[in-house]
């Protein structure tokens, strides 16, 4: 048995465990390489740049394949549920990472452009956030953006408050895009706050 469930159902997405043994990169590689539809606009505010051949996607996939295997984190390929527009499409993809030591985990996502605006971000962190506290007994979430990402503030901050958690501040010089060191704006919600937003209530089905 793993840590993290290769498969969860939240009310409107479906997230299947992104590894080499279940997932296609040519799946993935089709919206991330160079001269995909909206790839530019996708990848302004990550850390990763558009993929110029496929075989760059299969060592993201055997990279965060081996990060699950061994217990660091989970990475999710997010696909909408039957009663959305776009079905069954490839989304985007959301993570968390591990920090045992200090029982914390940092959340990770990214969508495709079709796929914005339709409070799926904001989902998914819940959905996460719920495995980083009920399932794997975290005790502090993190996430952070770039300090002019709107989309991802505005996103963030909604669930953030909503959640009880707080904006902790901006580290300088904490990521690199397009080879620039560049600052980061960090969030963190306790499991207590958490649990006192909640009342331990969530709409997520984790399957192992």
């Amino acid at each position: 048995m793993t840590l993290f469930p290769p498969v969860i159902e939240s009310p409107r997405l479906r997230y299947e465990v992104i590894h080499p043994d279940y997932f296609d990169p040519y799946e993935m590689y089709e919206h991330t390489r160079e001269g995909a539809p909206n790839i530019e606009r996708i990848t302004e505010w990550v850390t990763w740049d558009p993929h110029p051949h496929p075989k760059q996607t299969q060592e993201f996939v055997e990279h965060v394949g081996k990060r699950f295997d061994e217990g660091k984190g989970v990475d999710y390929a997010i696909y909408p549920r039957d009663d959305e527009d776009g079905a069954g499409e490839f989304a985007g993809a959301g993570g968390i990472s591990v920090d045992w030591d200090l029982r914390r985990g940092n959340l990770g996502t990214w969508l495709r452009k079709p796929f914005w605006g339709r409070g799926y971000s904001g989902e998914r962190a819940r959905t996460l956030i719920a495995l980083a506290f009920d399932v794997l007994d975290l005790e502090v979430v993190g996430v952070t953006h770039d300090p002019e990402n709107d989309n991802s503030r505005g996103a963030i901050e909604k669930y953030v408050d909503a959640l009880g958690g707080r904006k902790e501040g901006v580290i300088r010089n904490d990521i690199v895009i397009g080879d620039e060191p560049r600052d980061s704006v960090r969030y963190s919600i306790t499991a207590e706050e958490w649990e006192e937003a909640t009342d331990g209530e969530y709409e997520a089905t984790f399957e192992w």
